[in-house]
């Protein structure tokens, strides 16, 4: 139990004041827990906002690369040596196409920022619940 000293407004070895400041200091932190607590939900939502761009232009990324990837496996033989005129004409046909693929594909890419803009994303983060099973005991026979 703490025990009050001659000065009515304070505590002995706690150094808190009970004066007449102390509800405004009290309301002062209480509130600077609020600002810093509004911001880190607002940093939390901007890094959220970050990551899922992140991880949306990886899979456009990794879509256009698989779609060249497709094409390239199953009409190769079409242009794999470039011995003749046909074969060189599909390769430059090929790499036409590979190129608007990818410029298509990376202006996609590039609207994802645009597109979240509109948009308050806050990540829900992984979350598991393991059942907890009561333990027999083990009986010693």
């Amino acid at each position: 139990m703490k025990y009050l000293t001659r000065e009515p407004k304070s505590i002995v070895n706690t150094g808190i004041n009970l004066g007449d400041n102390t509800m405004g200091d009290l309301r002062r932190i209480v509130q600077q827990r609020k600002d810093y607590k509004k911001i880190r939900e607002d940093q939390y939502k901007v890094d959220s906002k970050e990551r899922l761009s992140k991880i949306l232009k990886k899979k456009i990324q990794t879509t256009m690369i698989g779609a060249l990837s497709s094409v390239e496996e199953h009409f190769a033989f079409l242009w794999e040596n470039c011995a003749t005129e046909d074969q060189k004409k599909f390769k430059e046909l090929y790499d036409q196409v590979r190129s608007e693929i990818l410029d298509k594909g990376n202006h996609q890419a590039r609207n994802i920022d645009a597109e979240l803009a509109q948009y308050e994303v806050n990540w829900l983060k992984y979350h598991l619940q393991i059942p907890v099973v009561p333990q027999q005991e083990i009986k010693d026979e």
